[in-house]
């Protein structure tokens, strides 16, 4: 099992988080809630408003998201689903835990709330230059005050 933070639309409450329940894909186990331990800029981009953090480490806000573990199956499909290598990266972060909910038998197992642990994350170094300029978030709604209403990619 890989330990994998997402920060966008496969969050509870976002557009594409049934993937993440879907179970012909493969197993994923929401563990519980954390932030990046560096700044990243985290952007709404292109015409169908879609969330990347851009790989640029120090920069913009301390991104929270959901932390999950997910077997390989549903690891190799997450690749597919976020076009990589091309789209995004699938880079190993530091995330510091704010609230765990994962069930362990042993207790030892279970991070403390502000432990760090590493986690994969999906995010981009092949951006458009301009995106460096759009708004920084630190946490993503797809219905946030932002209006950029993230387009389904059935409707594309």
């Amino acid at each position: 099992m890989a330990r994998v933070f997402i920060y966008g639309t496969l969050k509870k409450g976002q557009p594409n988080h049934w993937h993440m329940l879907n179970s012909t894909v493969g197993r994923a186990k929401f563990q519980g809630r954390g932030r990046t331990m560096e700044k990243y800029p985290l952007v709404i981009a292109g015409k169908y408003n879609i969330p990347f953090l851009l790989n640029i480490p120090g920069m913009g806000y301390h991104v929270t998201g959901e932390i999950y573990s997910v077997d390989d199956q549903m690891l190799q499909f997450l690749d597919e689903f976020e076009d990589c290598p091309d789209m995004y990266q699938r880079t190993p972060v530091r995330i510091e835990v704010v609230e765990w909910e994962g069930k362990s038998s042993a207790p030892e197992e279970r991070p403390a709330v502000n432990s760090i642990m590493e986690c994969f994350v999906y995010s981009t170094a092949t951006y458009q230059p301009e995106w460096i300029n759009l708004p920084y978030y630190d946490n993503y709604d797809s219905l946030g005050n932002h209006g950029l209403h993230y387009v389904l990619r059935k409707n594309r």
